[in-house]
């Protein structure tokens, strides 16, 4: 069977630590390829290729920076239809879906080719008498990325095409569960022109992990998945020197307001809630319904769309599937456990997924969409995320209770409000303690030309991800004041310097 290894230093290579972990086609159940799990020499041995390459690529100018990743989008663009396939095989998520996250992923890049722009710096002319002074954004060196298996482009195109295009280097470490779209896209980026070493992939475990974080020649770290993990990367790279952005959990409310329009809410919530399997760090897993009358009338027309939702793989049907699979097996029998919870701790089931079957696919990693009513904050299935197609209703009486129950959960990254009314509107904006909100838009997910992150346990680090913040993350400010006599100066000062 294949066995997928690394990209360092311009090609693909072997792992030589003798570990190797499967990688499973959702759908199916069967196995597709294995993935190596590098050693920590091999991690060292990608750094190096990185460290080495900095030397040149941070002279190299900002427009030439930008027109690789103005080649790399073409050959992406050309190659989306294959990358979409391989997210499938790999990850599960329907075809559309797939083609979705690579848009989201292109954005990103198009954001990193304006970098002759983004990367200018700041001067103001004659802040003293013949005095001038102006900062540089230069770039850190050798970064690092570690990403998770629901977006496989997406999330590290959040990271590397910014970190390149701002002059740095880079060693990103996919997840283990579908690894194939990093290395592909490692091989459209030195066809586009990406010298050899600027961009590496190390496929491994948390012995790769560890080097990244630990290693003195890495100077910033990327990270996107669980809570737990992401305050692990933080600490420990933090207390090694980095810089580090470490996106975590999620738990997304969406408020449903009495003047909302219920067709509105409930196409926007299936999608939201179900797309993906609710395999999205955006997916909105509980409705905030203020008032019975409204939660009844949600609940009863989810049930509709519900029975009418296609489930099965992501490629071969004549008609597309809405969701797909869960990523493996043992994720999709994590689901259901909490599914089990949530019926112990009496919330109202109202769709079952768990023995969901999939025809023709009876060993692939499914679970339906399941959705619960009544369900209350001190239930595991409110608290916890479940990353799954699971769908909570809470029932609320005003819009005060609705604030309270978002600002006092754990979790900040995004939530959603639907309403009519636009003071309403403006004041849940101002009063939610979210780092992402949407006005009736169920996963207000900002633009590349904006910054990706939440607040609280969602975010660890003061820099969210692409957009302006992105490019501060991956830069450093060096301010220099310069001033150019006409002639020697006559004696010492011994004052504190001030501007006249």
């Amino acid at each position: 069977m294949q066995t997928l290894g690394n990209f360092i230093n311009g090609v693909r290579c072997d792992s030589a630590s003798g570990r190797v972990g499967p990688v499973f086609n959702p759908a199916t159940g069967e196995q597709r390829l294995n993935v190596a799990l590098s050693s920590a020499d091999e991690t060292r041995a990608a750094i190096t290729a990185a460290q080495t390459a900095f030397a040149s690529w941070k002279e190299v100018t900002p427009l030439r920076r930008a027109r690789v990743m103005f080649k790399f989008k073409e050959l992406m663009e050309q190659h989306a239809d294959e990358l979409a396939e391989l997210i499938t095989l790999e990850h599960g998520k329907v075809f559309s879906d797939a083609q979705g996250e690579l848009v989201r992923g292109l954005e990103v890049v198009e954001f990193a080719c304006g970098i002759p722009h983004l990367q200018k710096g700041e001067h103001s002319l004659n802040v003293g008498r013949g005095v001038d002074s102006y900062s540089l954004m230069q770039p850190l060196g050798v970064c690092a990325g570690i990403s998770p298996f629901n977006f496989p482009a997406m999330v590290p195109m959040w990271m590397f095409p910014v970190a390149i295009a701002c002059g740095n280097t880079f060693v990103m470490k996919p997840s283990e569960k579908d690894p194939s779209v990093p290395l592909r896209l490692a091989e459209l980026l030195k066809e586009a022109g990406l010298p050899d070493g600027v961009f590496n992939v190390v496929n491994g475990d948390k012995e790769a992990v560890d080097v990244l974080l630990t290693d003195e020649r890495v100077q910033a770290v990327s990270f996107v998945g669980s809570t737990p993990i992401a305050e692990y990367i933080y600490a420990t790279a933090s207390a090694h020197g980095k810089r580090v952005q470490a996106l975590g959990g999620a738990k997304n409310h969406m408020v449903v307001m009495p003047d909302a329009d219920p067709e509105q809410v409930v196409g926007s919530l299936v999608g939201a809630a179900y797309g993906s399997a609710g395999e999205r760090c955006m997916a909105i897993s509980v409705a905030v319904c203020v008032g019975d009358e409204v939660a009844d009338t949600l609940v009863s027309r989810l049930q509709s769309e519900i029975d009418n939702m296609r489930v099965g793989p992501g490629l071969g049907l004549p008609e597309e599937a809405h969701m797909g699979p869960l990523v493996s097996k043992e994720h999709a029998a994590k689901v259901r456990s909490y599914i089990g919870s949530g019926i112990e701790e009496g919330a109202a089931l109202i769709r079952d997924g768990r023995d969901f079957v999939c025809a023709g696919n009876e060993k692939g990693y499914f679970v339906g969409p399941t959705l619960f009513d009544h369900v209350k904050p001190n239930m595991r299935i409110y608290k916890e995320e479940i990353f799954g197609p699971v769908l909570c209703v809470v029932r609320v009486d005003s819009y005060a209770e609705a604030i309270r129950l978002i600002n006092e959960h754990e979790y900040g990254n995004g939530t959603a409000i639907f309403t009519r009314d636009g003071d309403t509107a403006r004041q849940f904006c101002e009063e939610i303690q979210v780092g992402m909100v949407g006005v009736n838009v169920p996963i207000p997910v900002p633009m590349a030309f904006h910054s990706f992150g939440g607040w609280k346990r969602s975010l660890f680090g003061p820099l969210h991800m692409h957009g302006p913040d992105g490019v501060r993350f991956y830069t450093r400010m060096k301010t220099i004041t310069s001033r150019w006599p006409t002639g020697l100066r006559a004696g010492a000062e011994f004052s504190m310097p001030t501007m006249k």
